[in-house]
């Protein structure tokens, strides 16, 4: 007998509109969840980003999806969040980057807790990456757990008896398995922008590190890449 979505439990699904993150939504939604996506405009230079989420979320059946406004860039200190500061692209180096921006996964998973506490759900995903990522302090396993830790001393739901569970689905995985996984669970990665420099058109770079790391996925996968990119880049 098929389960109505109103029937399976409820996840909250942090959807940046990228690619890790739509194979997240559709890994949740394959495990029978009821997603509730949840996307940040924390004033990002790819903010066309949050139209892919928007695509994204759509696409693979989420019952909601908000976008949440928090500006970051009166911190700043990211290349993500200062236009001074310019976008690498000479492939990924020792070190955590200049697009690492100050706490964000922190951030972000703090509003999906509060969120899933008012929806009396006690999953949450996240699609971080520890094998193909950036140097990110805030995509290791360590932290992951960490986080699920504090969030059960964190709410009140939780002191009362509902367990909060972070789900990180993609944490040990390649890209390119990250990709042939999402083929197979429906993703239409043409909805989808990686690009820290995207331009309003929804084209990416194709020269960022995060578009380097996107590009070599699908070409280790031996999957298409549908990405669109506003100049011509070699394969």
């Amino acid at each position: 007998m098929n389960v109505s979505p109103a029937e399976n439990p409820k996840a909250v699904v942090l959807l940046s509109g990228g690619l890790d993150s739509a194979t997240t939504l559709a890994i949740a939604r394959e495990r029978g969840f009821d997603c509730h996506c949840l996307s940040l405009d924390y004033g990002q230079r790819h903010r066309v980003e949050l139209q892919a989420a928007e695509r994204v979320a759509a696409s693979l059946g989420a019952s909601a999806h908000q976008t949440i406004k928090l500006d970051l860039t009166v911190f700043g200190a990211s290349a993500l969040t200062d236009p001074l500061i310019a976008v690498p692209i000479t492939g990924i180096a020792p070190g955590i980057p200049v697009t690492y921006v100050p706490a964000r996964n922190t951030i972000m998973l703090s509003l999906a807790l509060a969120w899933a506490e008012v929806l009396n759900a006690s999953d949450i995903f996240i699609g971080v990456n520890a094998v193909d990522y950036s140097g990110y302090p805030d995509c290791r396993p360590e932290y992951i757990c960490a986080f699920e830790n504090m969030a059960n001393f964190a709410t009140k739901a939780a002191v009362e008896g509902l367990r909060v569970n972070i789900h990180a689905p993609l944490i040990d995985m390649s890209k390119a398995g990250i990709i042939r996984l999402g083929k197979q669970l429906g993703v239409d990665y043409s909805l989808t922008i990686s690009c820290y420099q995207a331009d309003d058109a929804g084209r990416a770079c194709g020269i960022c590190d995060s578009c380097g790391l996107r590009r070599a996925g699908f070409v280790e996968a031996g999957v298409l890449d549908p990405t669109s990119y506003w100049q011509q880049v070699s394969h």
